[in-house]
């Protein structure tokens, strides 16, 4: 019988394999951030990605769920259904950019941390039963990529989702909330304003109202959901009642659940106004919706770990903070996952800046993304070598499932 090989030899194993990859990986971070790509044209980022984990013996299947920027690469087992032997991770990529801000949220170095992770990991992997899927997901910023490839059924089988996201704090998990965006549309009647205007019914003036309504609305609403919208069609000219006037909302709630009842307002609110001003109105969704992260405690704790061994500690969230909202969310509910927070700038800064995608080119960032690859692939081995973890990591799943945190 062969020897069970121990964590500790191989986690040090693995974090020399990320060292003598420093370089490349760091190479490939920037060359990912001169060249900006954004949701689903990142279409130069996925060949790189993918090349180097053909280059380094995985199977890379591209165009994943009907995505042409899409893509898995496995090793180990040859399939990753659920019925294949072993426990499975998934090492999440992102790479899209921002318009007109390029990398200010970092994906370039998630892309290539993941990256680092799975190729440090693969050297390893033939010590320790199970596989690994090293997934591209595209779209995070606009659209979800995520949300399709767990449509499509990737991460069936999957033990844990793994993967790190830059920012300006140190947190072991993500406060990340549900969000979706809508396109309300009212119907009215053109006129002239001046000429017959008791004729007109003014969409526009629908339109406003309902943002009236919404701003006394968000009085009320619990902290972590709010309403933003934005008016994208106001009628053609001044001279004549729009007859037709529609905004975007983007919606966010703590929960799933907060948002779905924060969806079920908003058309109440909608139709309301509709009967007030004599308007027709449609409300239709716009994109796949996030749903809200759920951490897996012992992975995350795991990841920490892991992490402050490089000399990087992470802390809980502060309380009452919300960073946004992330497809990683619709991962998250169904399979065990972590999104730690690793700052590269201070917690007076923010994502989506300039400053910030600078800062995803310095060296505080190439510090960052290494160790993140570390922890990760360092994580991922003892989800396939003890089977406590993914049992632990499963039932705080169901738990936190059935009380719909």
């Amino acid at each position: 019988m062969s020897r069970i090989p121990e964590p500790l030899d191989l986690h040090a194993r693995i974090a020399r394999q990320v060292a003598a990859r420093a370089e490349r990986l760091w190479d490939l971070s920037l060359a990912l951030h001169r060249e900006p790509e954004t949701a689903y044209e990142e279409h130069r980022a996925a060949g790189l990605l993918g090349d180097e984990l053909e280059r380094e013996g995985f199977r890379v299947e591209r165009g994943v769920a009907g995505l042409p920027t899409a893509f898995v690469g496995r090793a180990g087992a040859a399939s990753p259904s659920p019925e294949a032997t072993g426990r499975r991770v998934a090492l999440l990529m992102e790479y899209d950019a921002l318009p007109l801000l390029g990398h200010a949220c970092g994906h370039n170095l998630i892309a290539t941390a993941g990256l680092g992770a799975a190729l440090a990991l693969h050297t390893v992997l033939g010590e320790v039963e199970g596989s690994l899927l090293a997934v591209g997901t595209p779209a995070e910023e606009r659209g979800g990529g995520k949300v399709t490839l767990v449509e499509a059924g990737v991460f069936d089988g999957v033990d844990a989702a793994l993967m790190f996201h830059p920012g300006v704090y140190d947190w072991a998990w993500a406060p990340l909330t549900a969000s979706a965006q809508v396109r309300v549309g009212f119907h009215g009647r053109a006129a002239h304003p001046t000429g017959n205007p008791t004729e007109g019914i003014d969409a526009l003036g629908a339109l406003v109202q309902l943002f009236n309504t919404l701003g006394v609305l968000s009085r009320r609403l619990p902290p972590g959901s709010h309403v933003q919208g934005i008016v994208s069609d106001g009628g053609r000219a001044t001279n004549i009642v729009p007859e037709y006037a529609e905004g975007l909302f983007g919606l966010r709630g703590v929960t799933t659940a907060a948002l779905e009842a924060l969806l079920d307002e908003l058309r109440s609110c909608a139709r309301g106004v509709a009967l007030a001003t004599r308007t027709t109105v449609e409300v239709t969704d716009v994109g796949g919706r996030y749903e809200h992260f759920r951490d897996s405690e012992v992975l995350s704790g795991l990841f920490s770990g892991h992490l402050a061994r490089t000399g990087i500690r992470l802390s809980e969230p502060a309380p009452g903070v919300y960073v946004g909202s992330s497809d990683i969310g619709n991962v998250s509910t169904r399979v065990p996952a972590i999104h730690p927070f690793v700052a590269i700038l201070g917690s007076e800064a923010s994502t989506h800046t300039p400053q910030f995608a600078e800062a995803s080119a310095g060296q505080r960032a190439r510090q960052v993304m290494l160790a993140a690859a570390e922890a990760l692939a360092c994580t991922a081995v003892d989800v396939l070598l003890r089977r406590d973890v993914a049992e632990t990591a499963w039932a705080g799943l169901r738990k936190k499932a059935a009380a719909g945190l």
